[in-house]
């Protein structure tokens, strides 16, 4: 291996047309132009390319033969290509998206690459559809040669009808975007009827409270936590997975509504920041996960120290361990939180408020500071119910919240 320092210079028109060529391919570093290299083959080959890094990870963008283009333009190209790596961009992934979407396949890399993982959040799990019932059927096919058939006889070998819905929402999307990038000039998915699917409300019962809190000590620590975690607090399971102690301030839980990459938060469904009281309960679960006061990072890390993952696999584990045929999710955790405001006399305002329902109109920052008294005795008033019911005791008929918990 060449282990030679980099050579490094200010480029000038004389030298990129003068430079010698060498036994070896060789690079020399621009000095004034941040990235830009001018790359010599030993057959006398000149080639200017940019070097950046996208998520620790190295790449080169190849500008132009240097024969082709002067210095100076490449130092432009080089610098708008810096500037598209500092808007978050990866430049060589789009770059190979545009020259590949004669396909399906290659059409839904292109979508992915240029649009989903910039503007969709859930853009994996759709992604995970395509690969899955999409591409193995049409990924050498030309795209625009995908007909209403082909997409319907997959559809409808799909035995469950919301799988069947969201495979069709996955690869419409595909074909949506396509058509305003004029990639293709038609959507087979468009015409195609949902499949009708019942409204689901389920909610655990009084007596599947106390079963499924003991059932989950079998889905391991953080995954059990972060399950007992949602049915106090009502909050999304994403949220709850992602959960921060940085986020923990005054016995409060506060959510940012925009997504931060860095902490690795994915914001909040209707971009409002929200707060959540935590109750003594709630604070429990928490002391079982946190090592000491000090301690940082996700609530419920998994392993690697990332947020915990699986929890509707540990669902449909402990589903089928109870022998319940009328599974239960950890959504149906939060909504039976929803279910214990409203029961308990509290009313849906509250409900929506506590659970930050999108379109909630109580949300801006007075409001929500205005029913902080109410939203600390919401919050322990349903743990207290929630954990009588867990514990076999009698519901205390006055709730007290205990010593304010915080990070800060």
């Amino acid at each position: 291996m060449d282990r030679r320092p980099p050579r490094k210079r200010s480029l000038t028109e004389l030298f990129v047309n003068k430079v010698k060529p060498e036994g070896k391919p060789f690079k020399v570093w621009d000095l004034k132009q941040r990235g830009l290299v001018l790359q010599v083959q030993p057959t006398g080959y000149r080639s200017f390319f940019t070097f950046y890094c996208y998520n620790n990870r190295p790449h080169w963008y190849f500008i132009s033969n240097a024969g082709r283009i002067g210095l100076d333009d490449a130092r432009r190209l080089s610098a708008r290509v810096s500037l598209q790596v500092a808007e978050g961009n990866n430049p060589e992934a789009e770059r190979r998206a545009e020259r590949s979407h004669g396909t399906f396949a290659e059409l839904a890399l292109a979508y992915r690459e240029r649009y989903a993982k910039k503007h969709n959040k859930s853009w994996q799990q759709a992604a995970a559809l395509v690969d899955r019932y999409l591409l193995p059927k049409w990924g050498r096919l030309p795209a625009s040669a995908v007909s209403r058939t082909d997409a319907r006889t997959i559809l409808e070998k799909v035995p469950a009808p919301i799988l069947s819905n969201q495979i069709r929402y996955a690869g419409s999307a595909i074909y949506n975007w396509g058509e305003k990038q004029e990639l293709v000039s038609n959507n087979p998915f468009r015409g195609i009827d949902l499949n009708p699917t019942a409204s689901r409300e389920r909610v655990l019962s009084d007596s599947e409270v106390p079963v499924f809190w003991q059932a989950f000590d079998n889905a391991g620590l953080a995954r059990s936590m972060a399950l007992k975690f949602i049915l106090l607090t009502g909050q999304r399971p994403g949220e709850v997975s992602h959960m921060r102690y940085e986020h923990i301030v005054d016995g409060w839980w506060q959510m940012p509504g925009a997504p931060d990459a860095k902490l690795g938060w994915p914001g909040l469904k209707n971009k409002q920041s929200h707060r959540v009281w935590l109750s003594k309960a709630a604070h429990e679960v928490i002391a079982a996960m946190a090592a000491d006061d000090s301690a940082s990072g996700f609530v419920f890390a998994n392993s690697h120290q990332g947020a915990v993952n699986g929890l509707d696999d540990a669902m449909r584990e402990i589903c089928a361990t109870l022998g319940i045929k009328d599974k239960v999710t950890p959504h149906d955790l939060r909504r039976t939180h929803g279910s214990a405001i409203t029961r308990l006399g509290f009313g849906r305002d509250a409900m929506n408020r506590i659970q930050n329902h999108v379109g909630n109109d109580i949300a801006d920052v007075y409001d929500r500071h205005s029913y902080a008294d109410e939203n600390k005795r919401i919050m322990e008033s349903v743990a207290d119910h929630l954990m009588s019911l867990v514990e076999g005791r009698p519901e205390d008929k006055k709730v007290v919240a205990g010593k304010f918990w915080s990070r800060r």
